[in-house]
């Protein structure tokens, strides 16, 4: 929800950070709350409307291998265009900005007939901030009393600060019973508040919802929040948001019951609709493919259920709700109308891939030959290196796969024998690759082929494209071209550029040695709009190996 606490921050990899979300329950009930499915990577598709998740799920989500889609909050809520709106509930009518109940239920069926199960963003803490108005389904409320549903004794009033507001994290109390940026907090310790809610949890569970994530449940006692659980008609898979700071006494461990979470227990994601937008962790906008690499890494680690965020573009007002009236839109392997798409993006569609692959097999053949550079194996299934270091890196790995000839997941796909992107040789249990800076590559069983292009794939480059190009607030400078590692001409695949160092924008990729290639420069507008260079096509030859820089200005 809207907050300004620090996400719980799990440091797995160099400068890279995962946020964690914990299950609910005690022991037993936890075993049962987990995923159980082969295919368990969680993909939240934050403000799309239940039309457009209900498309995606059979066009791409099924297809590609996630097993969740997280869906915004489906009760209804206040009016605005606002995304945070959606986390203030007037009533548990399932009418909201994303669609109806008769969509909502027609979504579940949807993703459930492409093998996605549904979970849903559920708010037990809280009501509304505001002091009356109406929810977007006519629904009349007052800050304290929603017409059938609460009236002001369902509700905590803390009276430990002036406005009941939180304001000390370090009092347990204030921060279970006073408001949360004045959202009128529940009583969830009474006997009809839980009744109530777990009413509302048990609709959503009898039309197929499959999961539950509980928002701002740090703000509830974990007593509470296991009394209403236990109410619940079927056991569905739960995560709760529980932020962790230091020396506060309310810890993540205390809604588990097991102490420090286990990686069968735990939900990671490098970033979640609040840290995007709070500065908190990476996101989109992130330097040196940062991001990338580090969802690449969650899917490639054994440690918990990853979830991959897939939402819009620009944070200048980090209050903005969706584009294109949260119909999603996603084509080729990027987003459309606003839309950022990230669950389409080859490398972290690749890795799902992999994820899935490999299964709980364990971790191997681990090597870190400097703080920046990290490879591994998962068991004879899958090998993964990550380099985060400014400069290529070459070595030859050793490895448990089978020999064979495997396509790098991360620069393109297999199909039909042939990798569209980088292609490696596995031979007595070892492998030669030069691993692009700031980039990874990943190979595994389920992924065979040889590489493309004229040559033979089993080496790639790293060619830094420079642009001097002047722009205005909100307008970024893309990179699209020829080969697939550029997007194929496809603008929705187009290759953000860093403006790290304005008025040149710049970026590295990595590419199949000595293969020529077209391509150009687009800017992309506020509004989503596009606007190419001037003709002809620039045109560029990879070299043999190495690296090389290609400076360009705007035309």
């Amino acid at each position: 929800m809207r907050s300004l606490c620090l996400s719980v921050l799990l440091i797995l990899l160099v400068s890279h950070s995962s946020g964690l979300s914990l299950p609910a329950g005690v022991d037993a009930e936890l075993d049962t709350r987990a995923p159980t499915s082969a295919k368990n990577v969680i993909v939240q598709m934050f403000e799309w409307t239940w039309d457009s998740v209900a498309a995606e799920c059979t066009n791409f989500l099924g297809p590609a291998g996630y097993g969740f889609v997280q869906v915004s909050p489906p009760q209804e809520h206040v009016t605005g265009t606002q995304w945070w709106t959606d986390y203030q509930p007037v009533s548990y009518t399932l009418t909201s900005k994303r669609g109806d109940r008769s969509q909502f239920a027609n979504m579940i069926t949807t993703c459930h007939a492409a093998s996605v199960q549904v979970i849903a963003d559920t708010i037990f803490n809280h009501m509304t901030g505001s002091d009356s108005g109406s929810g977007v389904a006519g629904s009349t409320y007052t800050h304290y009393v929603y017409p059938g549903i609460y009236q002001n004794q369902d509700f905590h009033h803390c009276g430990l600060e002036p406005g009941d507001d939180i304001v000390n994290y370090d009092n347990r109390l204030e921060v279970q019973t006073c408001e949360l940026e004045n959202l009128a907090d529940l009583a969830t310790d009474t006997e009809y508040v839980r009744s109530r809610l777990a009413t509302y949890a048990n609709d959503l569970l009898s039309l197929g919802v499959d999961g539950l994530r509980l928002d701002a449940a740090k703000h509830m006692a974990s007593t509470d929040i296991a009394n209403i659980t236990s109410r619940f008609t079927r056991a569905p898979y739960i995560t709760q948001e529980v932020i962790y700071g230091a020396g506060e006494p309310i810890t993540p461990n205390e809604y588990t019951y097991i102490g420090w979470v286990s990686g069968t227990q735990a939900n990671v994601f490098v970033t979640n609709h609040d840290t995007e937008r709070n500065g908190n962790s990476l996101n989109n906008n992130s330097p040196s493919n940062t991001y990338v690499t580090a969802m690449i890494f969650s899917l490639a680690h054994p440690f918990g259920t990853p979830t991959i965020l897939s939402s819009y573009t620009g944070f200048t007002d980090t209050d903005a709700g969706a584009p294109n009236g949260g119909a999603g839109t996603c084509t080729g392997t990027g987003g459309t109308n606003g839309w950022l798409c990230q669950h389409r993006w080859v490398a972290i569609s690749g890795m799902v891939g992999f994820h899935n692959n490999v299964g709980s097999a364990a971790l191997v053949n681990w090597v870190s030959p400097q703080s920046q550079q990290i490879a591994f194996g998962r068991g004879a299934l899958g090998f993964v290196a990550i380099n985060n270091a400014d400069s290529d890196w070459t070595a030859t790995f050793t490895t448990s796969l089978p020999a064979g000839s495997y396509c790098d997941v991360i620069s393109g796909t297999s199909s039909s024998g042939k990798c569209t992107g980088l292609g490696f040789t596995v031979s007595g249990g070892t492998f030669s690759a030069t691993v692009p800076a700031r980039s990874a590559i990943a190979i595994h069983t389920g992924a065979l082929g040889t590489g493309n292009g004229s040559g033979t794939g089993t080496s790639s480059v790293t060619i830094v494209f420079q642009e001097t190009a002047t722009t205005t607030f909100g307008e970024n400078i893309f990179l699209v071209g020829s080969t697939a590692q550029l997007g194929s001409w496809d603008p929705d695949a187009s290759i953000a550029l860093s403006s790290a160092g304005y008025p040149t924008w710049s970026v590295s990729i990595s590419m199949t040695a000595d293969t020529a290639f077209d391509f150009k420069f687009i800017r992309k507008e506020t509004d989503g709009s596009i606007v190419w260079e001037s003709d002809p096509n620039r045109s560029a030859t990879a070299p043999a190996s190495g690296s090389t820089t290609v400076n360009t200005s705007w035309r």
